[in-house]
């Protein structure tokens, strides 16, 4: 029996790396298939690891994504089921998430609600956890919605942390975890349509 495979949209705005890794997983799946990859970005590493694997990609500017509709008939057009947001840190307007109910999928590099909202990305999150002496980081992945972290949770979990961590060394940490999850949780995700 041939499965129904749903079509990814990663929407990243940096190196890519948690990109590279679902790209990889669904390489060999009958389940689902990464079928575009979207930038905000026009230098971000994504794009590279995109045409490494011979993925469509799309650059989108600010003004076409708020002020008007055009992704939705880019998306459209790739047959996109699901949307994962890698490291893309524009907050998703009301009107994509309209479109893709419950279908688009961010993860935050702590444990929401700690840790997140507008600006914390990247080093400013493990610079906030180190300095609130946190004694364990992680990851969460949710589903996004019309502000910055506050979805719906689908996934967390967690790391120790010591006193000796340095927000470099939470950052490597949270990374494995990513690495590790994200692709396994779209996967599941997937699996439930």
């Amino acid at each position: 029996m041939i499965r129904n495979m749903k079509n990814i949209a990663i929407f990243a705005s940096g190196g890519g790396s948690n990109a590279r890794k679902i790209i990889e997983h669904f390489e060999k799946s009958d389940l689902g298939r990464v079928a575009l990859v979207v930038s905000n970005k026009k230098d971000a590493g994504v794009l590279d690891i995109a045409h490494a694997h011979q993925i469509p990609t799309h650059l989108i500017g600010r003004a076409d994504f708020y002020e008007s509709k055009k992704i939705l008939s880019i998306l459209d057009e790739h047959r996109i089921d699901l949307i994962v947001l890698a490291g893309f840190l524009w907050l998703v307007p009301t009107y994509l998430i309209g479109a893709y109910p419950k279908r688009i999928v961010n993860i935050h590099p702590a444990l929401l609600p700690l840790f997140g909202g507008k600006g914390m990305y990247g080093a400013h999150v493990h610079t906030a956890v180190k300095a609130a002496g946190a004694k364990e980081s992680g990851i969460t992945i949710h589903f996004a919605n019309e502000h910055y972290d506050a979805g719906d949770i689908i996934f967390q979990t967690t790391c120790a942390l010591t006193e000796e961590d340095t927000p470099e060394t939470i950052a490597r940490k949270v990374l494995a975890l990513e690495h590790e999850h994200f692709p396994k949780v779209v996967e599941g995700l997937l699996q439930g349509w």
